[in-house]
């Protein structure tokens, strides 16, 4: 059963079968230069490879929409501001607001992109599970310290969210019914300091057990990942992938 969190982790897709090290690369050689693009172009067909990526890992497609339409609701909000502050020529007049030709393509640049990006980051790295994540990242030398927030944060993050779910329940039990007037707000404020007292807490008495159980700053694991031609056909499909991309970027309008 998968965890929480972890709704694209467990599947028998293709890219499922590549080793996480592979997908940790590939998703960096995609996002990287994808959120560097400027052209419509170039960030369209990167739209469409990330697309490509979701349908080839076959993952469930109500929950990537769902996370989609998340992401796409604080995109909104750049709708509603870039196209009006943006100087440029005037494209559409709104009352007293005028939305200019380079704040639309600017607003319409980032939606791509975002969802391109996104995409990609569901399929490459939304399928690798949390206990082969740190692993991988240790294998690709990453600094531990990064390793250790991420595992560290995946672990604890529920049991805060226990914690904040307790606090909420016993306010319920004693008569809290959230409004929109100063005790509601004081009331939450208190709920928040609460819950980091309690985090800090918590974290001062799991780093002493570790410390007395021999912890010397870093996680040592018996997990291996073995590479396959998989991976090496994979990885040069992305840099390939990837050059196009920025092939269409930079020689795209001396092509018109």
């Amino acid at each position: 059963m998968a965890f929480t969190g972890e709704q694209f982790a467990f599947g028998d897709s293709f890219i499922h079968r590549l080793s996480p090290p592979t997908r940790l690369i590939c998703a960096a050689l995609f996002t990287i230069p994808c959120a560097l693009l400027q052209g419509l172009e170039s960030a369209s067909v990167a739209l469409i490879a990330g697309i490509l990526f979701v349908f080839t890992a076959r993952l469930p497609m109500r929950d990537v929409l769902q996370r989609l339409l998340a992401v796409n609701v604080f995109t909104l909000f750049l709708w509603l501001f870039i196209p009006f502050s943006t100087p440029g020529i005037p494209a559409q007049t709104f009352g007293p607001l005028t939305a200019t030709h380079e704040g639309i393509r600017l607003a319409l640049l980032i939606t791509l992109k975002t969802n391109a990006i996104v995409c990609a980051v569901m399929t490459l790295m939304g399928t690798i599970s949390v206990q082969d994540l740190g692993p991988a990242l240790q294998q690709l030398k990453m600094p531990e310290k990064i390793c250790h927030i991420l595992l560290f944060t995946y672990r604890y993050i529920f049991v805060i969210h226990q914690e904040y779910t307790t606090m909420r329940r016993a306010m319920a039990a004693r008569g809290f019914k959230p409004k929109t007037n100063s005790h509601t707000y004081r009331s939450y404020a208190w709920l928040v300091g609460m819950l980091l007292v309690k985090s800090w807490d918590r974290a001062e008495r799991v780093h002493g057990a570790m410390r007395c159980r021999g912890f010397r700053g870093r996680f040592y694991t018996l997990t291996t990942f073995s590479t396959s031609s998989n991976d090496t056909f994979f990885i040069f499909e992305c840099l390939t992938l990837t050059t196009g991309i920025l092939c269409i970027e930079f020689f795209w309008k001396g092509l018109l």
